[in-house]
């Protein structure tokens, strides 16, 4: 190119209407409804799984709480016939043990063996919430001696 040479104009084009054009308000507005929608499941989500976290945490300790009751029952005195109840964290936690002697299907009588111990039904309860769902049922059975058993200690 010579320096008297003219430079040559770059020809200004017009965009096509479809080049040039942006988002709709209608495309803004989809858009907006979908993360709404995809923020609304994923709060949801975390919301049950907080709800679930909070249950496993009561249920949890209603579990150690029936396992200690449980491991407490007929160890220091020989089980009776009766109902106890009591509760644990200020109330929180209330539990109800019912404790009845084992009757045997086959003799309709209750079930003892032959060095005088007899077999108790042992029902606990706990609960910890007004829901269904936070009510803990506990089934066993125990075997007692009772105070007038001859207590041989085996070593």
């Amino acid at each position: 190119m010579s320096p008297r040479t003219p430079m040559p104009r770059r020809s200004l084009r017009r965009m096509s209407p479809a080049a040039a054009r942006g988002y709709t308000l209608i495309e803004v507005i989809v858009a907006f409804a979908l993360l709404a929608l995809a923020l609304t499941v994923l709060l949801g989500s975390l919301s049950n799984a907080a709800r679930q976290v909070h249950w496993a945490d009561g249920a949890g300790r209603a579990t150690l709480y029936a396992q200690s009751l449980l491991d407490q029952a007929g160890v220091g005195e020989p089980l009776k016939p009766g109902s106890r109840e009591g509760a644990f964290e200020d109330g929180r936690y209330r539990w109800t043990m019912a404790v009845r002697p084992q009757i045997d299907p086959a003799t309709q009588r209750t079930a003892t063996t032959a060095d005088g111990a007899q077999l108790f039904e042992v029902a606990l309860d706990i609960d910890w919430g007004a829901a269904a769902a936070q009510h803990l049922h506990i089934q066993t059975l125990r075997l007692s001696r009772s105070d007038t058993a001859p207590q041989d200690a085996v070593f």
